[in-house]
């Protein structure tokens, strides 16, 4: 859960039934990666999370291409890549202000799956907008970063990631160092350009070729994070921007990771609240009964599905992952309580959905990704010694997910690539004004990230718009408030004041 990890739960979980869908390959010989290349947009089905190109039926609102971009910017006349776009047109044309592109967060969620299986939601917007979406370099269709086989991921995810002793914290070390060396092997070309200040230059870049002189933008989760990078390195071609759970652009990874673990025990208290209150037929559980069924299923898995177990990290990803929405507090509090008879079913699931594990048994790049663009932009490597003295306070911010998310900090520490900054950069003296959405009950992305980021980016540039609310993020919510103000910025331009509260 490094960083800001999903647009939410119901994106997450519906990638479990969406993918990337194929949207072509560079050709025979060098791709046009000018701003003058012609997009060849076709029909294609809305996605299907399945690595053996099944899909669903032909959703006829839905157009792919392929964006071509320098691999490397340093050298535009040498390799290439291609990015993977998916659009749906405006559906009144004649008051279109243009594209509204969207990145749904992550680092490594596919916004050629994410945007189709939340399009809904975003109705209104569509009226004046192409609603368009990519899966960034890096990610799924998109060269998407490639590590460990299927079944070798059931048995890394499944593995412990909370050692108790000596010999436990060596395994770990040993199974993350094998991962990263995987990674270099099957992906090595891409690995040092899946930062997120190329993922910018892309957008830049598709701007340009969709017809915008300004980027209309949308972006979650991770995905403020890319808008921030994007507003310092062009200023002057920011149009209507929208940040919704705010990743803070101060922090490193520890501070991110130490704010998530006190972002998840909010939640989790939140949750178990609500629980007690509300009657639903199980018994809720407390917080001294999830920590006593993690430290059970350490030691002895439970049954899940098929010949697969519920282990402590499953269980332990899946408990955080239903704490991105609301919508899922019903499954969680059935899934503890179906582990708690030995019937893992639920939190499995719900783990799995963490991981990009589909049904079939084929994970998406969504871990991978996020680990190779977390690597490609942080600078700091966390050894076994700088964990262990960060314990304590991880332990103390959260009882139950204080150890998960500290140890995630080895992620990175043999990656073979060096990171590119220690924070990015998000000041963007001279932007037009970019909505900044906070939710005070976010998990993944905590409410203060909200304010740093309007500081951050400068007098004048952030606007903040707070929602007392739960789950990550606040457009997809549903608040009445939260959308009205948002439409009315992104459809009509009408920047509300800063410090606006919605409830």
């Amino acid at each position: 859960m490094s960083r800001s990890v999903r647009a939410g739960a119901s994106a997450a979980v519906a990638l479990l039934l969406t993918a990337a869908v194929g949207c072509g390959g560079n050709g025979g010989g060098r791709p046009d990666t000018s701003a003058h290349q012609k997009l060849k947009w076709s029909t294609c089905p809305a996605p299907d999370d399945s690595e053996d190109g099944a899909t669903k039926a032909p959703g006829k609102q839905w157009e792919c291409a392929t964006l071509h971009v320098p691999l490397d910017y340093g050298k535009p006349h040498g390799d290439t890549i291609g990015i993977a776009l998916i659009r749906a047109k405006a559906t009144q044309p004649s008051k279109r202000i243009g594209s509204l592109i969207f990145n749904f967060g992550g680092p490594g969620g596919s916004g050629v799956a994410t945007l189709p299986a939340l399009a809904n939601g975003y109705k209104e917007l569509r009226t004046r907008y192409d609603l368009v979406s990519f899966d960034p370099r890096g990610v799924g269709r998109s060269s998407g970063v490639r590590c460990l086989g299927n079944r070798q991921l059931d048995a890394f995810y499944t593995a412990d990631s909370t050692p108790d002793d000596s010999a436990e914290v060596k395994s770990l070390v040993g199974r993350v160092k094998r991962y990263a060396a995987a990674c270099e092997k099957n992906s090595g070309k891409v690995l040092p350009y899946v930062g997120t200040a190329n993922a910018a230059r892309d957008m830049d870049l598709m701007r340009s070729v969709l017809g915008d002189d300004k980027l209309h933008y949308f972006g979650v989760s991770y995905g403020t994070e890319l808008g921030g990078v994007y507003a310092h390195l062009f200023p002057k071609k920011v149009g209507r921007a929208l940040f919704d759970g705010v990743v803070d652009p101060a922090q490193d990874p520890a501070q991110g990771s130490l704010g998530q673990a006190k972002g998840f025990q909010l939640a989790l208290n939140d949750y178990m609240k609500a629980c007690d209150a509300s009657g639903n037929g199980y018994s809720c559980p407390t917080q001294t009964e999830i920590r006593a069924l993690l430290k059970r299923l350490d030691r002895r898995p439970v049954p899940g599905i098929g010949n697969r177990k519920l282990t402590e990290a499953l269980a332990n990803g899946g408990i955080a992952q239903s704490l991105y929405s609301q919508d899922f507090w019903q499954y969680l509090t059935q899934g503890i309580a179906d582990a708690q008879k030995g019937d893992g079913k639920i939190l499995l699931a719900l783990g799995d959905a963490m991981n990009g594990r589909n049904p079939d048994g084929h994970y998406s790049t969504l871990q991978s990704s996020l680990t190779a663009i977390s690597c490609a932009d942080f600078k700091q490597r966390y050894t076994v010694h700088d964990i262990e003295a960060k314990l304590p306070e991880f332990r103390k911010a959260s009882p139950v997910f204080g150890s998960y998310l500290a140890w995630s900090l080895t992620q990175c520490t043999d990656w073979p690539v060096h990171g590119a900054w220690r924070t990015p950069d998000v000041s963007a003296p001279g932007a037009a004004p970019i909505l900044v959405v906070g939710n005070t009950g976010d998990p993944a992305t905590p409410y203060a990230g909200a304010r740093k980021m309007v500081e951050e980016l400068g007098p004048g540039v952030g606007v903040e718009l707070t929602y007392r609310g739960e789950g990550h993020g606040a457009y997809d919510s549903g608040n009445a408030c939260v959308r009205r103000t948002v439409n009315d910025y992104l459809l009509r331009g009408k920047v509300p004041p800063s410090g606006k509260v919605c409830g």
